[in-house]
């Protein structure tokens, strides 16, 4: 068997194409990348058509379907392509977002700070069978597999907050942080925004959460488990 036909086939899923196109870029030197899609339609359609090794799924609040995001991707794909293995990489680290994709069935999750080596290496633990996550996320995954599910489903803590379901999937990203200690500058480059729209998010969530400060929404989001 040749190299290649030994190397590890891959597809990419996010909505983002210029990201995508990046990540893309980064891993086809070691890796064979098979497929790309940028909605829940198309990738469950994409991952039925070449059944890929590992599934990179590079945000879970993918556009399309039944707004289940990445999580529907997994439960719809698994059909298809049940020997298919999925490695979440996203901006998002809160329990909500972690929690959702990892009862899906995936193998691991890691955020977008992650180092191209380190990508690499993880795609690789996945495909043999172990579980990857980013080092801060690692032990609320365990104490949520060690715990169970909440009475509500979640890990962590609860799916539905009255006051955090006033922001949009955008304004929670950027909620999260900067309740972290993430600068404006920060946030812009992870979340490949301007500052100017990082402010423009910022204002409204203090608004909607009635809050005067990014202090305040510190202490609002650790009350919350949120972070």
């Amino acid at each position: 068997m040749s190299e290649r036909e030994q190397r590890i086939r891959i597809a990419v899923v996010d909505d983002h194409e210029m990201f995508r196109a990046g990540v893309i870029a980064t891993l086809q030197p070691y890796f064979d990348v098979v497929g790309q899609a940028a909605d829940v339609e198309g990738s469950v359609a994409m991952i039925a058509q070449t059944k890929p090794d590992v599934v990179l799924l590079l945000d879970v609040h993918v556009p399309g379907g039944e707004n289940g995001g990445g999580a529907e991707i997994l439960t719809k794909s698994r059909a298809y392509s049940p020997d298919t293995v999925f490695l979440a990489l996203s901006v998002s680290d809160s329990p909500q977002d972690v929690g959702s994709v990892i009862r899906a069935g995936a193998q691991g999750y890691v955020t977008k700070t992650i180092s191209g080596d380190d990508l690499v290496s993880s795609i690789k633990q996945v495909h043999e069978g172990y579980a990857v996550f980013s080092p801060k996320l690692a032990g609320f995954v365990l104490s949520a597999f060690q715990n169970g599910p909440s009475a509500n489903g979640a890990f962590g803590g609860p799916i539905h907050d009255d006051e955090l379901d006033r922001l949009s999937n955008r304004e929670q990203e950027v909620m999260r942080l900067i309740a972290r200690g993430y600068t404006y500058k920060e946030v812009a480059s992870e979340l490949f925004i301007s500052i100017k729209t990082v402010e423009t998010h910022m204002s409204s969530v203090l608004r909607k959460l009635q809050l005067s400060n990014r202090s305040e929404l510190t202490r609002w989001a650790a009350d919350r488990r949120i972070v």
